[in-house]
C-alpha cells in the first residue's frame, strides 16, 4: 500500500507552477496516470498515455505539480471533457438541458456523481528541443448532454474533424489543462488571503439537532437538562439521542461525566450564522468533543463591530461572492466549507496609555487588545495612498469587488483554482468609493444588522411591492388559526437530523403593473412569482431574480423555508419571522439593484489599479 501511494510522489512538487494544496494526489486514478507516465517517459521514451477518468485534475489545486510533470514530458495532449458533473454544474448543460455522466444507463441515467475526461497524451520518440518555459501543445474540447458517447462513436472513422481549441496553460494560475477565463491583470493582482492573512474555518457541531436551535429558549432548557445530574445517561439518550450516540471521536458517556462536575454555561449561548441570512443560537463548549469542531482559536476573536467574510478556497460549482457576518458562523454557512477572515483580531496585549503610543513598533496593533488583520504587503498599500486608517476602508472594498457580477464573469476560470485575487485602487479616492459600497453590500448581507429604507423606516418604493404577505381570501392574517403555519411541503426530516429540501409551491403569475422591475427579472407583461407557506398565504411579488438567489451553494430563500416546516419546527411562524422572509427578499432586491454601481465601481478599480 505504501509503494502504491508513493507513486503519487512524483507529482507533490513543481518546478515553478504553484505548489499542490489539499488531498487530490491520494485518488486512485492518479497512481494509474503514474505508473503510464513513468513507463513511457523513463522506459520506452515514447507513447501514448489514454484514460477515461475523475476530471478534478485538469484545473485542481491540487495537481498542479501533475499537469507541469505531463506538460513537460507529452509533446501534444488532448482532453475530451465529458462533464457530467453533479457538484459543478448540476448536471446541466450550460443551455439547461440534462447532463448525465457518460457512465449513466437505463437503470441509472445521472450515471456517476462526478464529472469525467478523457486524456490523450502523446511522446514522440524524436523530441524537438524547446526551451524550458515551452510546454506540450494543448487542445481541449467540451461535450455535453445526452448523447455525448454516440458523438464519440460517431467521430472514431475521422469522417468528421472534432472541434478543439488550443489552450496556453497559464502558469500563474496552476496550469490548468481547461478554459480558464481570466482578465489580463488578474494574476498581478493579491490573494484575498495575501490581504488578510489569518482565517478560521467554520464551527462544525456534529450535533445541530441538539445545540443548534432557532430559539433560544428551547435550546437553553435542553442543555440545562443535559447538564442535570438527576437525569440519567440512559434517560438522556432517550430524549435526545442526538448528544449521547457513540462516535469515532465522539464517547457521550465520559464527556456527559466531564461537564457534569463543571456545570452549564449559560453565556455561552450565542448568535450563530448557521445558513446565509439565517442566525439562529448556538450552545458553545470549550471543553471536550461536545462539538464536533469547536474551533476554540476563532472563538474569543468574534466581537461586536469586528465584521468577517466568510469565503471559500475553491468554489465547487461557480464562483459565489463572500457572506458578511458579525457573528459566530456554521462551517458550512458555505456549502463547500467555509473560511472566515475577521477584520481584526483579539491580542493578549494590554491596553497602553497616551504615551506607549509612540514606541509602537507595528501600526496594526492598536493598542487597546486588537490588532488589524492586515498581511505586510496590504498595511504598505493602505500606507502608501494614505495611513493604517484606511484598513477598514480596504477590507470593504474587498467586499465591494467580489460582489460584482463583472468581475466574477471576467475571471470565472482562475475563481475555481484558488482564493479570489483583488485589484487595489491607485488612488485613496477610488479605494474610499468602493469602501462605501462594500459597507452597503455588508449591511444587507448581515440580517442582524437593520438597514434604512430596507428593514426599517420608509421601504425603499422599489422595494415596497417585493414579498408582501398576502392571504388568499382578502381578510385578516390569523397566526393562531395557522395562517403562519409553513405546511406547503419546503423540507422534512431525513437521515441523521439532515432537513431535506422539498418542491415547496410556487405560483408564476403576469406581474402588475406596480410589480415590474426589470433589474429584478420583472419585465412588462412579464412574470413574478408568489411563495406559498400553505394553501391560504403567500408572499406575493418574490421576483424571479430575487428567489433564484444563491450564495454560499445555497438558494437563499428556499433554503431558509426548507428549515421552517412546521413538523420540523414544531409550530407555525410569529408574524415576525413570517416579516423577515419579506425583508430577506428586499435585502437580496437591493443587493441586486446595486449590481450597475458594482460593475462601475470594479472597472474603474481595474483601471486605476495600485502598482508597487
Amino acid at each position: 500500500m505504501d509503494e502504491e501511494r508513493d507513486l503519487s510522489n512524483a507529482y507533490r512538487t513543481t518546478k515553478r507552477a504553484p505548489a499542490p494544496q489539499g488531498q487530490g494526489l491520494n485518488d486512485l486514478y492518479v497512481r494509474f496516470f503514474r505508473m503510464a507516465e513513468r513507463q513511457i517517459v523513463e522506459t520506452s521514451k515514447r507513447g501514448i498515455v489514454c484514460y477515461i477518468s475523475n476530471y478534478s485534475w485538469l484545473d485542481g489545486l491540487s495537481f498542479t505539480g501533475m499537469r507541469e510533470r505531463y506538460l513537460e514530458a507529452f509533446d501534444q495532449i488532448w482532453i475530451d471533457s465529458l462533464n457530467g458533473d453533479k457538484y459543478r454544474t448540476g448536471k446541466v448543460t450550460p443551455e439547461g438541458a440534462p447532463d448525465p455522466s457518460v457512465f449513466s444507463t437505463d437503470f441509472n441515467r445521472e450515471g456517476i456523481q462526478v464529472g469525467t475526461a478523457i486524456a490523450l497524451m502523446v511522446r514522440h520518440e524524436r523530441r524537438v528541443a524547446v526551451p524550458p518555459e515551452q510546454f506540450a501543445d494543448v487542445h481541449f474540447r467540451n461535450l455535453w448532454g445526452r448523447d455525448k458517447r454516440q458523438q464519440l462513436v460517431n467521430q472514431l472513422d475521422g469522417a468528421t474533424e472534432p472541434a478543439y481549441q488550443q489552450l496556453q496553460p497559464p502558469l500563474a494560475l496552476g496550469l490548468p489543462l481547461a478554459p480558464a477565463q481570466v482578465a489580463p491583470e488578474y494574476v498581478n493582482w493579491p490573494l484575498l488571503s495575501e490581504i488578510l492573512p489569518t482565517s478560521f474555518p467554520g464551527i462544525q457541531t456534529g450535533r445541530d439537532d441538539v445545540l443548534v436551535n432557532i430559539d433560544r429558549e428551547p435550546l437553553e432548557e435542553r442543555m440545562r437538562q443535559y447538564f442535570d445530574p438527576q437525569y440519567s445517561h440512559a434517560e438522556m439518550a432517550q430524549a435526545m439521542p442526538g448528544i449521547m450516540g457513540a462516535g469515532a471521536r465522539f464517547n457521550p458517556i465520559v464527556i456527559r461525566d466531564t461537564l457534569l462536575k463543571r456545570g452549564f454555561l449559560p453565556q455561552n449561548i450565542v448568535r450563530y450564522c448557521y445558513r446565509p441570512f439565517d442566525v439562529r443560537w448556538l450552545y458553545w463548549e470549550p471543553e471536550t468533543k461536545l462539538l464536533d469542531e469547536k474551533r476554540s482559536e476563532y472563538f474569543p476573536h468574534v466581537a461586536t463591530g469586528n465584521p468577517w467574510l466568510a469565503a471559500v478556497h475553491q468554489n465547487r460549482k461557480e464562483f459565489d461572492p463572500p457572506i458578511v457576518t458579525t457573528s459566530y458562523a456554521a462551517r458550512h454557512v458555505i456549502e463547500r466549507g467555509a473560511n472566515l477572515f475577521p477584520f481584526y483580531l483579539r491580542t493578549s496585549a494590554q491596553q497602553r496609555d497616551l504615551f506607549d503610543f509612540a514606541a509602537t513598533a507595528d501600526p496594526r496593533d492598536l493598542g487597546d487588545g486588537r490588532r488589524l488583520n492586515l498581511s505586510d504587503t496590504a498595511l504598505d498599500y493602505v500606507q502608501s495612498i494614505g495611513s493604517i486608517a484606511h484598513a477598514e476602508a480596504l477590507f470593504y472594498h474587498s467586499i465591494a469587488v467580489l460582489h460584482a457580477p463583472a468581475y466574477r464573469n471576467e475571471n470565472a476560470g482562475a475563481l475555481r483554482q484558488d482564493w479570489p485575487r483583488i485589484p487595489l485602487p491607485a488612488t485613496r479616492e477610488l479605494l474610499l468609493a468602493s469602501a462605501e459600497l462594500g459597507r452597503r453590500i455588508a449591511a444587507l448581507l448581515d440580517s442582524e444588522q437593520p438597514v434604512a429604507g430596507v428593514t426599517r423606516g420608509a421601504i425603499d418604493e422599489a422595494l415596497r411591492p417585493i414579498a408582501v404577505l398576502s392571504i388568499a381570501s382578502g381578510g385578516q392574517i390569523n397566526p393562531a388559526g395557522g395562517d403562519l403555519d409553513v405546511t406547503a411541503g419546503w423540507g422534512h426530516a431525513g437521515r441523521g437530523g439532515i432537513t431535506m429540501p422539498g418542491k415547496g409551491k410556487t405560483l408564476e403569475r403576469r406581474a402588475e403593473v406596480a410589480e415590474i422591475a426589470p433589474e429584478l427579472g420583472v419585465v412588462p407583461d412579464g412574470k413574478t412569482l408568489d411563495v406559498y407557506l400553505n394553501e391560504r398565504v403567500s408572499w406575493r411579488n418574490v421576483p424571479p431574480r430575487v428567489w433564484s438567489y444563491t450564495i454560499g451553494g445555497y438558494q437563499v430563500l428556499k433554503k431558509w423555508l426548507s428549515y421552517r416546516e412546521r413538523p420540523l419546527l414544531g409550530r407555525g411562524l410569529r408574524t415576525d419571522e413570517a416579516r423577515e422572509v419579506t425583508q430577506i427578499a428586499r435585502r437580496i432586491a437591493a443587493i441586486l439593484l446595486l449590481e450597475p454601481e458594482l460593475d462601475a465601481n470594479y472597472r474603474a478599480v481595474v483601471g486605476a489599479t495600485y502598482r508597487q
